[in-house]
């Protein structure tokens, strides 16, 4: 024990002397949380759009007047030909293009069909579908509210109408930080125990400290557990952090057991630490390991569900996500903060997680080779 305790000291003592690592530890981290939870959100707001009035109606300046109101669009102009507006599109110059063909009023006072044209820049597919549906939206709107005035002045009763009464559970007023916090801490508490921790060990190879340390009497698993503790303490120091400023900065809600997501967070560090250190032990320099933990990290990242849900991704992606560690705390620390959810609703995440722990350190201690 007392050995283990010198080596965990030791970690500690050269972590303090580099200078690049407390501030990548850190000041990075905490940067990257105000950046990506501002930057990395999915609602859509001054959707730049320009309208081709081929009517100039009253009916069609009220559809008009329906657009310029809304709050998630920004009025870039008028066009005067169908070209003009297919040429601002090729440029990237306008998110989309509204047609309202001739005798559009007309028609609607004769109750007849009529069809209003939105053309949308598709390149970001994500975008262009929220434009068609909050375009689509409007204009329902609109077309209730000319079905409500024709029946008034002409005297008759408007038929029953459905009224639908809905309300968000866990996230009320859809604020998307909200959502976004607990999703960018999972991944800087995965950088912190994953990535610094595999780095600092080939670092170690360079310099030729660890060719030192094999010809002493340490064990393996002194050694292994000498170079985890550290990073596991600064990863849950960079849990505490980021969860305060969640929650002074955010306002993220913490409704479930604290407790409860220390102990699966426990679990999830255990489990990357052994991962960076399998890569860390099968590279032999900075270079290697960063572009290993590069393919890893980027790919966890992408599939763990932290900017596109899980369940729209194919069946395969779903296979691979049974070894993807991110997955399984985005998922768990989502429910705890803002479902409230307990142990019994994560069981199978913690399982997972703890079987997947086991492997990897295994894994780790395996690979590395202690020569004395």
């Amino acid at each position: 024990m007392r050995t283990i305790l010198v080596l965990i000291r030791k970690e500690f003592i050269q972590i303090r002397r580099n200078r690049i690592m407390i501030p990548a530890m850190i000041v990075a981290p905490l940067v990257q949380m105000f950046v990506l939870v501002f930057a990395a959100n999915m609602n859509m707001r001054d959707i730049d759009f320009h309208i081709h009035d081929q009517d100039g109606s009253t009916e069609s300046k009220q559809l008009i007047a329906k657009y310029l109101s809304s709050p998630f669009y920004s009025y870039g102009g008028q066009v005067f030909t169908e070209q003009e507006g297919e040429e601002l599109l090729r440029r990237d110059q306008t998110d989309m293009i509204m047609t309202i063909p001739p005798a559009f009023g007309e028609q609607l006072i004769n109750r007849e069909p009529v069809a209003v044209q939105f053309l949308i820049n598709g390149i970001n597919s994500a975008a262009a579908v929220l434009t068609a549906s909050y375009s689509q939206s409007i204009l329902l709107d609109f077309n209730q509210e000319l079905i409500t005035n024709y029946l008034r002045i002409s005297g008759q009763s408007a038929p029953g109408r459905i009224d639908v009464s809905y309300l968000h559970w866990y996230n009320p007023e859809l604020d998307f930080k909200i959502f976004m916090v607990p999703g960018i801490l999972v991944i800087l508490v995965m950088l912190v125990g994953w990535l610094l921790m595999s780095l600092n060990v080939v670092r170690e190879k360079e310099l030729g400290t660890i060719e030192q340390l094999n010809v002493t009497p340490i064990r393996k698993h002194q050694f292994i557990i000498g170079k985890l503790i550290p990073f596991w303490i600064l990863g849950m120091i960079e849990l505490g952090i980021g969860l305060t400023l969640g929650r002074l900065v955010f306002h993220v809600p913490i409704l479930g057991s604290f407790g409860l997501l220390i102990g699966f967070t426990a679990l999830y560090l255990l489990t990357v630490l052994g991962f960076g250190l399998l890569i860390a032990a099968l590279s032999e320099t900075q270079q290697q390991v960063m572009f290993v933990n590069f393919f890893f990290v980027l790919v966890f990242i992408l599939m763990s569900g932290v900017f596109t849900p899980i369940e729209s991704m194919p069946d395969w992606a779903h296979w691979v996500n049974l070894i993807n560690p991110l997955a399984y705390y985005m998922r768990v620390i989502r429910m705890i903060l803002l479902k409230g959810s307990g142990f019994m609703d994560v069981w199978q995440d913690f399982a997972s997680m703890a079987l997947f722990g086991i492997i990897m350190i295994t894994l780790a201690v395996r690979s590395y080779k202690k020569r004395s």
